[in-house]
């Protein structure tokens, strides 16, 4: 799987990102194994909201409902708390000990 960020002409409009998508992995998989990377980097920091659904939708070109499996598979990892009505925030990791 790869992909490439494509900016539209507009400066407020939202990029999109150009899935080569690997056949056999699933769609959300994919992309949860992205934003699971951009919490890994600091991208997305602990405390930080995580793009919704229907960010999710338009970035990657998917479903309503895979974006929602992705935020669900998401919380389902402890990687990410769901507030209804607010939205879906990464948590706060635990530190590795040294050592």
């Amino acid at each position: 799987m790869s992909g490439y960020l494509v900016s539209p002409g507009e400066p407020s409009a939202p990029s999109v990102v150009i899935m080569d998508w690997a056949p056999d992995v699933p769609r959300w998989r994919q992309v949860y194994e992205i934003i699971e990377r951009r919490i890994a980097d600091g991208t997305y920091p602990p405390g930080s909201q995580l793009p919704g659904v229907l960010a999710i939708q338009a970035e990657f070109g998917i479903a309503q409902m895979t974006a929602r499996r992705v935020l669900t598979e998401l919380r389902d990892a402890g990687l990410a708390q769901m507030q209804p009505g607010i939205g879906t925030f990464v948590t706060e990791l635990p530190e590795k000990p040294e050592g």
